[in-house]
C-alpha cells in the first residue's frame, strides 16, 4: 500500500507563517499583512488565506481583531503546532515504512511457502534417491522438550537435524524460529541425513 499524503495548501500557508513566527521573522505584537496581500504573496485565493488565518487563530498563534488586522499573539504557540504536523508527517512516514516492510515481509512468506512446498514435493517423489528427505515426527506426550523453545532445546545442536515446519493441529509453522514452542502432538517436519530420524526418536524420549 503506497499513500501519498499532500497537506490541503491552505495548511501549508498555516505552517509556513508560524514557521517565520517560530523563527522570529515575524514579531509577537506585529501586524501581519491583509489577507489579500497574503493572497498575492502565496498566490492562492483570499478565501484560502482566510482558512489558513482562521487555523493560525484557533491554535491561538495569531489574533485577528475586525478593522486592526492581523497580529502575531504567541511565538511558543507557533513552535507547537509546527512540531504538531512535524510529529504527522514522522507517523504518515513510519506508517508508509511499515506497509512496505509487511508487504516485502509477506512476499518472503510466500516465497520461502512455495520453495519449501516444491522441496517436500520433489522429497517425497524422489525419496528412495534423496538422502536429505523430510522426516516426520510427532512429539510424544512425556517428552522433555514439551514447553521449551526451539532455542531453548538447542535443537540442532542436540540433533543435527534442521526443523523446516511444525505441524500444529490444522495448521502448519513453516520455518519456524527459535522462539517457536514445541507441545504434545506437534509434528515436527525436518531434514538431516540418514541417521537423522533414529536421532531424532532417542532425543525427544530421552530424560533430562
Amino acid at each position: 500500500m503506497d499513500e501519498n499524503i499532500t497537506k490541503p495548501i491552505y495548511q501549508q500557508i498555516a505552517i509556513d507563517i508560524a514557521g517565520r513566527i517560530a523563527s522570529g521573522e515575524l514579531q509577537v505584537g506585529r501586524k501581519i499583512h491583509g489577507r489579500s496581500t497574503l493572497a498575492g504573496q502565496y498566490k492562492v485565493s483570499p478565501e484560502t488565506i482566510r482558512r489558513s488565518v482562521k487555523l493560525l487563530e484557533d491554535m491561538k498563534i495569531v489574533e485577528v481583531t475586525p478593522g486592526s488586522g492581523i497580529t502575531v499573539k504567541s511565538k511558543d504557540e507557533a513552535f507547537k503546532f509546527i512540531n504538531k504536523f512535524q510529529n504527522i508527517s514522522s507517523m504518515t512516514s513510519l506508517k508508509k515504512d511499515i506497509w512496505k516492510l509487511l508487504e516485502e515481509k509477506n512476499k518472503l512468506d510466500r516465497e520461502l511457502k512455495s520453495c519449501i512446498d516444491k522441496f517436500i514435493d520433489y522429497s517425497e517423489r524422489f525419496k528412495h534417491s534423496n538422502p536429505f528427505a523430510p522426516i516426520e515426527v510427532e512429539i510424544p506426550h512425556n517428552s522433555h522438550i514439551i514447553g521449551k523453545t526451539i532455542g531453548e532445546s538447542n535443537f540442532w545442536h542436540n540433533t543435527g537435524v534442521t526443523i523446516i515446519a511444525i505441524k500444529k493441529d490444522n495448521n502448519i509453522i513453516l520455518s519456524p524460529g527459535p522462539y517457536a514452542d514445541f507441545q504434545a502432538e506437534d509434528i515436527l517436519v525436518m531434514v538431516g541425513d540418514e541417521n537423522a530420524l533414529e536421532r531424532v526418536t532417542k532425543y525427544l524420549n530421552d530424560s533430562y
